[in-house]
């Protein structure tokens, strides 16, 4: 094996063009979802989409009405050459803030299932090209392929109980009202726990597996990268986001430098697609 000083590995690193040469990890535009709060942005090629309703009900039934917020928005981008991407999930529509009906002071698996599955079908009904279901339901999967046997299912197949959802909870006023998640996503100390929601995901028919958050948990990504051959998204939540945001305002550092690094390291780490607030600048650094 050859060592200093025959080999240098500073030799590739000399100029701007050799770097650029032998970059094992490129970032492309077409591979990042942008999340609006119905809106259309310059230059991105995907978007998936939450609603904020003007009421919200115990049934969170504005997720499955007709004429909701999603369902217009939807039908007022047809003919757009935006993907578009919805999440089907309750909680920005319930008055709760929790992510099924509840029943009994706990959220009820099997009868939200049939609300996130009306949901869905809604959405592609008014011209969704893919559903993202969020809500970590047991059999949520298979219970909108029941119904959508054609259409692909991105599913939040890993989504944790998360400290970094924070800043979308106070812009989508989807804070639970009493209690947390926990009971439903993720305990964010486990990894096998994680490859399990995959297996039953894709034994339920998704066609996109989904890491959420991402940066804190790149092994989550890199160890489902490693054991499914299905394409793999992450999602770059609002709080990595806007940490980085508030340190470069205090001039701590630069954000682009910090955005681009950060996005790399998710796509180094395995994902194919990656959902990110940076995906409008992207589209003017790339």
């Amino acid at each position: 094996m050859s060592s200093f000083p025959v080999t240098r590995l500073r030799r590739l690193r000399r100029t701007s063009g050799i770097r650029n040469l032998v970059r094992e990890t490129r970032l492309d535009l077409d591979d990042f979802v942008m999340p609006l709060f119905v809106g259309t942005r310059l230059g991105v090629r995907a978007v998936i989409l939450f609603g904020i309703p003007d009421e919200k009900d115990e049934e969170g039934s504005g997720a499955y009405d007709d004429d909701g917020i999603i369902q217009r928005a939807l039908r007022a981008l047809d003919g757009s050459e935006l993907v578009l991407l919805t999440d089907v999930c309750l909680c920005e529509y319930t008055s709760h803030g929790h992510c099924g009906v509840i029943r009994n002071g706990e959220v009820d698996n099997d009868e939200t299932l049939e609300l996130i599955a009306r949901t869905a079908v809604t959405h592609v009904e008014a011209g969704a090209d893919a559903v993202c279901p969020s809500d970590m339901m047991d059999g949520r999967v298979a219970a909108i392929r029941d119904e959508l046997p054609e259409t692909p299912i991105i599913a939040y197949s890993a989504k944790y109980a998360s400290a970094f959802y924070g800043p979308f909870r106070e812009a989508a006023e989807s804070a639970p009202a009493f209690g947390d998640r926990r009971g439903y996503q993720m305990d964010p100390g486990n990894v096998r726990e994680a490859l399990r929601e995959c297996d039953q995901d894709v034994a339920e028919g998704a066609d996109v597996l989904m890491i959420k958050p991402a940066l804190p948990y790149l092994d989550v990504i890199r160890a489902a990268r490693e054991r499914f051959d299905l394409p793999l998204a992450a999602y770059n939540v609002s709080g990595e986001y806007a940490m980085v945001k508030a340190a470069a305002a205090k001039g701590f550092l630069d954000e682009r430098q910090a955005a681009l690094e950060s996005l790399t390291a998710i796509k180094r780490a395995g994902a194919d697609l990656v959902v990110s607030y940076w995906t409008k600048e992207l589209a003017t650094w790339l």
